[in-house]
């Protein structure tokens, strides 16, 4: 398999400010930056007082992602960074700072092309 990129998929416990926009705005602008990745576009949606914030920033690279839930202190971040001079572990821990988080668990898959033996979808039905 030809490498693409690295998928990182990450849940942040313990969290605070995480029905604050702005504060989650800040966040994955610093993730952005640690990584080294180039934003095209950043959209955060707050789903009201106390409620969690959906954000996305859309990268020349792939994306960040992040969903909050306030009420347990908890965050699910999706990160996919194509190439490998990106550091996906700085934009991840520069997210966590970014909303105190106390415990950060994470898991991370090599994504690629070409592979022709790869069991189709339909196959793993």
């Amino acid at each position: 398999m030809d490498f693409t990129g690295t998928h990182l998929l990450a849940d942040l416990f313990e969290c605070d400010h995480l029905d604050d926009e702005a504060r989650i705005e800040a966040a994955l602008r610093a993730s952005v930056a640690a990584s080294g990745a180039t934003l095209l576009n950043l959209h955060v949606h707050g789903f009201g007082t106390g409620q969690g914030v959906t954000g996305v920033a859309m990268l020349a690279e792939s994306h960040i992602s992040i969903h909050s839930w306030p009420e347990r202190r908890y965050a699910a971040v999706d990160m996919f960074l194509c190439g490998k001079r990106h550091d996906i572990e700085a934009g991840l821990a520069a997210l966590a700072e970014g909303l105190n988080a106390r415990r950060v668990e994470q898991r991370r898959f090599a994504r690629g092309y070409g592979a022709a033996e790869v069991e189709s979808v339909a196959d793993l039905a």
